[in-house]
C-alpha cells in the first residue's frame, strides 16, 4: 500500500503481489478505505466483498476479496 500517492487510486502488479496506491492519507483508517475502495474497483466486485484479514496498521495487508 502506498498512501497519500498522487498515482492513486491506482493497482498495479508485482512480483509480490498487488501495489495499490490511494491518495488518502493513514489517518483514522482512510487509507484502509481507499485500498477497499481501489481493489473492489479492480476485480469489479462490490466494497462489502473486500477485507483486509491482517495489517490494519501496516502498509504490507493481507485482503480476501470475495466473488
Amino acid at each position: 500500500m502506498k498512501p497519500g500517492s498522487r498515482k492513486g487510486p491506482l493497482v498495479e502488479t508485482s512480483d509480490d503481489g498487488l501495489i495499490v496506491y490511494v491518495r488518502e492519507r493513514a489517518v483514522d483508517g482512510a487509507a484502509n478505505a481507499g485500498v477497499i475502495a481501489a481493489l473492489a474497483d479492480h476485480f469489479s466486485v462490490a466494497r462489502s466483498r473486500v477485507e483486509i484479514v491482517r495489517g490494519h496498521t501496516s502498509r504490507i495487508k493481507h485482503v480476501r476479496v470475495e466473488k
